[in-house]
């Protein structure tokens, strides 16, 4: 196959497994540029929702959408046999840890058994999945391998992390470098062609392990340190000082210090689940990952320290957590987006309804949440009236409150994430930091 012709004349057919968070931005990224794209998902409302042009990821416009479905440049389906029709397959599938604490790759292990079954080489399968080092080589190409396929002629393979930030508008496929590990040399310089058409910068790695580690020590990184704001801000507790006045100060270094900042504990898919892939691999070579363990029992625990200044706030008025009506705002893992992974309000809700309060959240980004099963009731903030709650607690601050509005109907507010910094507190309102 002539890679490079292909290309050129824009006649390259992407395919795309997984059409979520991080799959359908990259549909849209190849669309934009002229390529013809399909997406295939299991989810047959998704799948709807897409070719009506209706996008069900914040960070794609549904206008830009419906542009590409009308020109046919992009369209998602359930029918796995069409991949057949494509020179690319992008796997953006789910890697998401057990109960065990351990990896769960078995969406990418149906997707390289999906591809083995409909898949007409010769081709380009690149894995974006976040997963531990030596999943590209020792699962994936295996796997290929089992079936016949020859991975320098049949099949070319590589691994590329997404690096996809929900919600963030300055930063997006186009201007955030790929970094890419090829299993063979041909592999490497096809897969850096192919993402030079979408990616301003393409880095390639000596191989698919390199690059699998690349996105585990990113976020590895941003754990360690967030446990160690986190920690910070128990300490400062104990000693009555102002973690927040005090990282803003230290940030004002111009060198030698980068700020992160405590809250309620870690959100989104990531963060708080990648350094595990890392220990969990490093753990099975006998190696020790003692920061990444340690940041982690930190991070876990800050639910629990919000609970706990719940606890106090409500006793400063003479109140239990039995019976309190809480109101939690923002249950979004970060400001902006509807994406509610491994968002800490979970947590701190399911303690809540443990201790027998009466909770319901405030976020106008998620029209519905549920925790242990049990739906949580929604209220929009035009809505809240004075002295409706015993206390508000604030999880995510969303640019979107009123605070101006909010802050006279509350005698009590827990404020997690620093959200009303610079506003006037009424005198008669009770605040208590993280």
């Amino acid at each position: 196959m002539n890679w490079k012709t292909k290309v050129n004349e824009q006649q390259l057919r992407v395919g795309v497994i997984g059409l979520g968070y991080v799959g359908l931005p990259l549909a849209v990224a190849f669309a934009r540029e002229g390529f013809q794209v399909l997406g295939f998902d299991v989810d047959s409302e998704r799948v709807e929702q897409i070719n009506s042009g209706q996008s069900p990821v914040s960070d794609v416009d549904s206008e830009e959408l419906q542009r590409f479905n009308g020109s046919g440049h992009l369209e998602a389906t359930t029918d796995m046999s069409r991949m057949e029709a494509v020179d690319t397959l992008h796997i953006c599938v789910p890697t998401p840890l057990r109960k065990s604490r351990d990896p769960d790759i078995s969406y990418i292990l149906a997707s390289v058994e999906t591809i083995t079954e409909n898949f007409t080489p010769p081709g380009l399968v690149i894995l974006e999945s976040t997963t531990y080092p030596g999943t590209t080589e020792e699962v994936v190409a295996e796997a290929f391998e089992k079936q016949g396929w020859n991975l320098e002629d049949d099949l070319l393979l590589a691994f590329s992390p997404e690096r996809i930030d929900p919600g963030n508008e300055q930063f997006g496929i186009r201007n955030t470098p790929k970094v890419i590990g090829g299993y063979s040399e041909e592999a490497a310089r096809v897969a850096e062609l192919i993402y030079s058409q979408v990616a301003d910068r393409v880095v390639t790695v000596s191989s698919p392990r390199e690059a699998e580690m690349v996105k585990l020590l990113e976020n590895t990184f941003r754990s360690i340190n967030i446990g160690l704001a986190n920690e910070m801000a128990l300490i400062c507790d104990r000693l009555g000082i102002n973690v927040w006045e005090v990282i803003h100060a230290a940030a004002t270094k111009p060198f030698g210090f980068m700020p992160f900042y405590p809250g309620p504990g870690l959100g989104g898919h990531c963060i708080p689940v990648d350094p595990l892939f890392l220990s969990w691999r490093a753990n099975l070579e006998d190696a020790t990952t003692r920061f990444i363990e340690l940041a982690d029992e930190i991070n876990r625990g800050m639910p629990g320290h919000v609970f706990k200044k719940i606890t106090e706030g409500l006793n400063k008025f003479k109140k239990s957590v039995n019976g309190s009506r809480i109101c939690i705002f923002g249950v979004a893992y970060k400001p902006g987006v509807s994406d509610t992974r491994e968002s800490p309000a979970f947590n701190v809700i399911e303690q809540l309804l443990d201790a027998g309060a009466q909770v319901e959240y405030c976020d106008p980004y998620v029209d519905q949440f549920e925790v242990a099963e049990q739906e949580i009731s929604t209220k929009k903030q035009s809505e809240i009236i004075a002295d409706e709650y015993d206390a508000g607690v604030i999880i995510t601050d969303h640019d979107d409150f009123d605070w101006h509005n909010l802050l006279p109907k509350f005698s009590l507010l827990i404020d997690t994430r620093n959200g009303l910094a610079g506003f006037e507190i009424p005198a008669d309102l009770e605040l208590i930091h993280l």
